[in-house]
């Protein structure tokens, strides 16, 4: 009787290994060409951007017959230091003093906006209350409504109380953020944990200073971040100056400097002093974002990465 023998299965044979497949090219190709693109309409971005203020800086160097007998992106006699001298020497230094109620309109504004706007978002945020979300409704119809359609009632409320003419009549209305207000309430909510505040309570600390020593610091990047839109929108609040005063003593820079364009045809020496003042306008923005654009930054990027 003869027995088979079983045999083991025969491992499978190895494979031998393939080529790699080339990357398509076609893909690869239309990722060239995506950022190729992209970087193509961010270059006429930052041209569009930094033309304007290239030709200023230009310009502010030119006198009087160099701006309209050489070509707008050419260079002329430099004029830049006389220029200078002229438009804070014009008129006893009216300049300086439009600058400094610039200063004046923008930081005391802005500082106390933004404290009242990081106040009230926090409140929104963090206690509950009886039409909490329909108040915060009304919050938000207020960011809709464009600031030139609200300064002929502010107008008129300065006026029956004495208001008009006078520093408060620019400082008041700038108090009131409501865009400030919404993104408070968003940085509250990604900033400041409610257990925190709950364990600063269990410590005996009442809610004023909850607020001042726990959930503020760590609403910094929010503080800054609203500071620095709110320092933009009232440095460029033209309309309300406009409305509200009529002393040029009291004029912020933008204004003093639209009144000083208006007369250009009638005193042509003006026309340097408009480009230059303009220049110099511009240098507070920058330094202000060169400053403080690391808690910018910060505070932008909010709640992207959980």
């Amino acid at each position: 009787m003869s027995t088979q023998t079983a045999t083991p299965d025969a491992p499978p044979a190895p494979r031998r290994p393939g080529r790699r497949s080339a990357p398509p090219v076609r893909r690869r190709s239309r990722g060239i060409t995506s950022r190729v693109m992209v970087n193509g309409v961010l270059a006429v971005v930052a041209v569009y951007t930094l033309m304007p203020l290239t030709w200023l800086l230009i310009a502010s160097t030119k006198s009087y017959r160099d701006l309209f007998a050489t070509n707008p992106f050419s260079l002329g006699d430099f004029q830049f230091l006389a220029n200078l001298n002229a438009l804070l020497d014009y008129n006893d230094g009216v300049f300086v003093r439009w600058l400094l109620n610039s200063l004046l309109y923008t930081v005391v504004a802005s500082g106390l906006s933004t404290l009242i706007s990081v106040a009230c978002g926090y409140a929104f945020d963090k206690y509950a209350f009886r039409g909490r979300e329909r108040w915060f409704g009304v919050v938000l119809v207020g960011v809709l409504i464009p600031s030139t359609v609200v300064q002929l009632p502010l107008y008129l409320m300065a006026s029956e109380l004495g208001l008009v003419n006078t520093y408060w009549a620019v400082l008041i209305p700038s108090l009131v953020n409501p865009f400030g207000v919404y993104l408070a309430r968003v940085f509250s909510e990604g900033y400041v944990p409610g257990e925190v505040l709950e364990a600063a309570r269990m410590d005996g600390a009442g809610e004023v200073r909850t607020f001042r020593e726990v959930a503020l610091p760590m609403l910094a990047p929010g503080f800054v971040t609203i500071f620095l839109f709110s320092f933009t929108a009232n440095w460029n609040n033209f309309y309300g100056a406009l409305m509200m005063l009529n002393d040029d003593r009291l004029y912020p820079v933008n204004l003093g400097l639209y009144m000083w364009n208006q007369n250009v045809y009638q005193q042509p020496e003006l026309y340097p002093l408009v480009i230059i003042g303009s220049l110099v306008a511009v240098v507070p923005l920058i330094v202000a974002f060169l400053c403080l654009q690391r808690f910018w930054r910060s505070g932008l990027t909010a709640g992207a990465v959980k």
